[in-house]
């Protein structure tokens, strides 16, 4: 194996044990961002040594050991956190007389000290721009290059994220641990509401000029399929997977060749992913089972369900999903949940219905700048033939979007409007 060869393993292997490793390693050091710091250690070592000893047998519990070795040799260089230093060293010595199992270092507590990295890194604590950004790196993998292609702001940005978030959590010693009791609902809520905001980036890119960015669909979806496995007994992340799973399905079928965006009911079914939506409503399933009644992301993946069940647009049952998100309404109420049961209920009951719900958002402080409010009133008013008023809404979204595919798209609608045809877009 060439040096380079040695390289892509090391940058390989470091991506699929860097969560696992910096999880442990937070357990004995109890400081998120000295466990990264530690990793990333390791990860140095790694490359000036595998290039010349080859890759061992067990990569992960080599960085593990390494890790270790390192934060006892930078405790006791800088004379800091002396009780932490001592725990660490006992704790090597103890391993080391017993004849040190290097499977067992990166494999004890696994599961939990994942679980608590993940509270951890979405702690409300942090604002929301910071959660993400902490999450992906430390258990997505991602390097902060990456995380600022993938939402389109600046290197330096994401990395001062990361830095202040890291100093957030020492300053306020918010403890390395998966909460309790009335606690643990709220925290799972950060935890949902993070993966969801990585989901939704990656599902309809708020800005740039691509319409979707897979990976961090991906990057989501791995996330919650770790947390439905490391918390199988909470309704709710089951309920997210699920959601997930089947709108992912869509994904080969949401862009034409050229990548422009193509929405629902123009979509080709037979390119929906089968298996994924098999997953989705697996876990779908799960959910309802624990819960009986769903909570939010459930009725989410229930809706979502409704267009995965239908063979074609028109067999789609637009008033259950019409009564779904009015179900949806009442357990978590927004604006935006109001625009999207519009939608639905302008395909159920025709436009006019949902042209009614709509117009009473349109004085919503938080929707004046959502370029979906005029967007979705400017296809009712299409549909009611109402053509100069739907082409000024169309004109208004596209100046509120700032996606380009999507710009593209919303001044192509009001051309047509202009020219007198409309072209109704079904959703």
């Amino acid at each position: 194996m060439t040096a380079t060869d040695t390289h892509r393993a090391v940058d390989a292997i470091f991506r699929i044990e860097s969560a696992k490793l910096i999880a442990g390693l937070a357990r004995m050091v109890r400081d998120v961002g000295l466990a990264e710091d530690l990793a990333q250690d390791a990860l140095v070592a790694a490359l000036e040594t595998w290039p010349k000893s080859g890759v061992p047998d067990n990569p992960g519990a080599w960085l593990m050991a390494t890790a270790k070795h390192r934060g006892i040799d930078r405790l006791r260089r800088n004379k800091l956190l002396e009780r932490k230093h001592e725990e660490l060293g006992r704790d090597l010595e103890a391993r080391q007389n017993a004849g040190p199992d290097l499977d067992a270092a990166i494999d004890d507590d696994v599961g939990d000290d994942l679980l608590r990295l993940v509270f951890t890194a979405c702690h409300p604590i942090l604002a929301s721009e910071a959660r993400v950004a902490l999450t992906l790196r430390l258990l997505g993998g991602l390097t902060t290059e990456e995380i600022a292609r993938a939402f389109l702001v600046p290197e330096a940005t994401v990395a001062q994220r990361i830095v202040r978030a890291k100093r957030t959590l020492a300053e306020a010693r918010v403890p390395f641990e998966v909460p309790r009791g009335a606690e643990l609902a709220v925290r799972l809520t950060s935890v949902l509401e993070v993966i969801y905001l990585i989901y939704n980036e990656g599902y309809s890119a708020t800005a740039g000029d691509d319409w979707m960015r897979p990976a961090l669909c991906e990057d989501a979806l791995r996330l919650g399929r770790i947390l439905a496995e490391l918390a199988p007994s909470e309704p709710e992340v089951h309920g997210l997977v699920a959601l997930m799973e089947i709108q992912s399905s869509r994904a080969a079928a949401r862009v034409d060749a050229s990548g422009a965006p193509v929405l629902l009911l123009d979509q080709d079914r037979g390119r929906w992913d089968q298996l994924l939506i098999g997953r989705g409503l697996a876990a779908l399933e799960r959910a309802e089972k624990l819960s009986g009644v769903l909570g939010p992301y459930g009725l989410q993946a229930a809706i979502a369900a409704c267009h995965a069940r239908s063979r074609t647009g028109a067999e789609t049952d637009w008033k259950r999903i019409a009564a779904l998100y009015e179900v949806l309404a009442r357990l978590a109420p927004s604006p935006v949940v109001e625009l999207n049961r519009a939608v639905a209920v302008s395909m159920a009951f025709g436009p006019a219905a949902g042209l009614e719900i709509v117009d009473a958002l349109t004085s919503e402080p938080t929707l004046r700048a959502y370029h979906l409010l005029p967007s979705v009133r400017g296809d009712l008013l299409a549909k009611l033939r109402r053509l100069d008023e739907a082409r000024l809404e169309f004109e208004r979204a596209a100046a509120l979007t700032r996606n380009g595919r999507e710009r593209v798209m919303l001044l192509d609608r009001a051309a047509a409007c202009a020219g007198g045809s409309g072209l109704p877009d079904p959703r």
